[in-house]
């Protein structure tokens, strides 16, 4: 059986999936047609059900319970791992920390990568009064900042280790935010898979993408060549920076402490308006 499968070509997707896909690994008779897209497209392609199994934003699947159901394995989530709000100009450096630019961020363009990103459910957290949001590829927010086209910006993956190199600067690290709001981990992407499919097919999936992370998790250089055919600007060192914040204990199993995440995160998004009621159990 082929079912269809999307992720991001950022390392830390490639090294969990390289095993799967490349049957390093025991794939109980199911194969895959991969799709690779920045995470917003996987968010908008689910929301046409084009994907049997995909790579989601939470922000996205709190839209999407309906028709996909998370699973337990090939989730990112962690502490210190969130999107940082960056700027070009230490102007919006305010001493009143997180105050002080509360006050100014109303009227400032503001970068994000997605609508339906976690990165822009955060900031709605931080900042309730951020409106005048700019949609772009993530990877197009920094030299948006450098050429004055937006004021601040949001920023995820490999980005935050790159922005200082540029010249830019760190206004507010938003996981940050959020652990000290929740005292969890930040729920940023999950792996969903179709409700309508079997329950034995959904099981079998999820049996097989942990044990894809297990392989790579032991076998950290087996999928080198792979992981860097898709992030070919990437150096080594960025690559593995990357693995090592994205890729955790949560990427193997989620467990008790990951879904208590996952559902406080809905919770306090919910309380104040930014996503709607799910019906569904959100796990497997």
């Amino acid at each position: 059986m082929k079912l269809s499968l999307g992720f991001s070509p950022c390392p830390n997707d490639t090294f969990i999936f390289d095993a799967m896909i490349h049957q390093k690994i025991d794939t109980e008779g199911l194969n895959f047609d991969v799709t690779y897209d920045d995470v917003e497209s996987l968010n908008q392609k689910a929301f046409r059900t084009e994907l049997d199994i995909t790579k989601l934003s939470y922000h996205a699947y709190a839209y999407l319970t309906e028709n996909y159901v998370l699973l337990h394995a090939g989730s990112a989530l962690g502490f210190g791992v969130g999107p940082l709000l960056i700027c070009d100009n230490e102007d919006y450096v305010s001493s009143d920390g997180l105050e002080g630019l509360r006050s100014q961020v109303s009227d400032l363009r503001i970068g994000i990568p997605g609508k339906y990103t976690t990165a822009n459910l955060l900031l709605s957290l931080a900042f309730p009064e951020a409106e005048n949001k700019v949609e772009m590829k993530f990877s197009d927010i920094e030299p948006a900042l450098l050429n004055h086209k937006i004021d601040l910006g949001v920023i995820i993956h490999e980005n935050r280790f790159t922005y200082q190199d540029k010249g830019l600067i760190k206004l507010m690290d938003l996981g940050e935010f959020w652990e000290n709001l929740s005292h969890c981990p930040i729920p940023l992407g999950g792996i969903m898979i179709k409700r309508e499919l079997s329950e034995e097919i959904k099981q079998k999936v999820n049996r097989i993408i942990k044990r894809s992370v297990q392989f790579a998790i032991k076998n950290p250089k087996s999928g080198l060549d792979f992981i860097r055919s898709h992030a070919q600007e990437m150096s080594s060192e960025v690559i593995y920076k990357h693995i090592e914040l994205y890729v955790n204990k949560f990427s193997v199993d989620l467990g008790e402490e990951g879904r208590k995440a996952v559902i406080i995160f809905f919770e306090e998004a919910r309380k104040r308006g930014l996503i709607p009621e799910t019906r569904q159990n959100l796990f497997l």
